[in-house]
């Protein structure tokens, strides 16, 4: 197993240790309490422990070499990944909104305990501590399936600081904040899962690069002695990757070998100078008459 894919491993287990420990304080301290909002943000945390537990097992599979099934390897399984934890939060948010809106409907809301606020206030620290971590590692190893990991824990985050303000104005004579709270706390957890969801599938779609990257592209092909022009360009994303289609154009006089040799050294260069490519396949053009007299 290579460093990156150890490294994303390593933070999505210390992240899945950190949300055991958070879903048991504040699910026993929200039923206690009596606070929907924490009870939700709890939920919240669990499907963040169910969320890690499927990155872990997709970087597992797309640590995994090329075979005969899968002859360019298996990074796209990061996407189907985010894709997956996408779905879970927006699951997850249509639940808790349901089950605040029939508490705040029902009526008869009582004031959670003090202590309500302060397994909230832990939540909130400790969240967005977890975010900040996994969020740097996620964009350290251009993981998307670490980065939407990171994502559930920073919409963990928001949604404690929402249970904060709808605990205090509970305990401040408004009760019914804390169902509302609630309720915004699922708003905001389907907006990250479609979020996370939308960019999972264009990574699925074989989305190409920006456009800096392309232009990056050419500018070093074109710096290799040999290579004329660059008559076409393709890119795509392999999961966090990018695999490159170029057709060059030669001098139409050179050696069969001599072709081979430029494109062999365009390739070359254009791995060394952007990392995140991982292959280039080089189609070899002559050039045409008017562009062989400028030769």
């Amino acid at each position: 197993m290579d460093e990156r894919n150890k490294q994303g491993q390593r933070v999505t287990i210390i992240g899945m240790v950190g949300n055991v420990v958070l879903t048991g304080i504040k699910g026993f301290i929200g039923f206690l309490s009596g606070s929907s909002a924490l009870i939700a943000d709890a939920t919240h945390s669990f499907t963040d422990i169910l969320g890690s537990g499927v990155v872990l097992g997709g970087l597992k599979v797309a640590s995994q070499p090329p075979d005969e099934t899968h002859h360019y390897g298996h990074h796209k399984a990061e996407s189907i990944v985010a894709k997956i934890v996408a779905l879970i939060l927006i699951g997850t948010g249509v639940g808790i909104g349901w089950s605040s809106l029939n508490t705040f409907l029902q009526g008869n809301i009582v004031a959670p305990e003090i202590s309500a606020l302060w397994a909230v206030l832990l939540s909130i620290v400790a969240k967005e501590g977890m975010y900040q971590y996994t969020a740097y590692v996620g964009k350290k190893i251009k993981s998307s399936a670490v980065i939407a990991d990171a994502w559930h824990h920073r919409t963990d985050s928001l949604s404690s600081v929402a249970a904060l303000i709808g605990i205090g104005g509970a305990r401040l004579g408004y009760p019914q904040l804390d169902p509302l709270a609630g309720i915004f706390v699922a708003g905001m957890i389907i907006y990250s899962g479609v979020k996370i969801y939308l960019t999972a599938i264009h990574e699925l779609m074989d989305k190409a690069p920006d456009l800096e990257v392309i232009e990056k592209i050419k500018d070093i092909a074109l710096k290799v002695n040999g290579c004329k022009e660059i008559n076409d360009i393709k890119a795509r994303y392999l999961g966090s990757n990018i695999v490159v289609d170029l057709k060059i154009c030669v001098n139409p006089y050179v050696t069969v070998m001599e072709g081979h040799g430029i494109a062999a050294e365009v390739k070359k260069q254009i791995i060394e100078q952007i990392e995140d490519v991982v292959d280039v396949l080089i189609h070899v053009n002559p050039c045409t008459h008017k562009e062989r007299e400028s030769d």
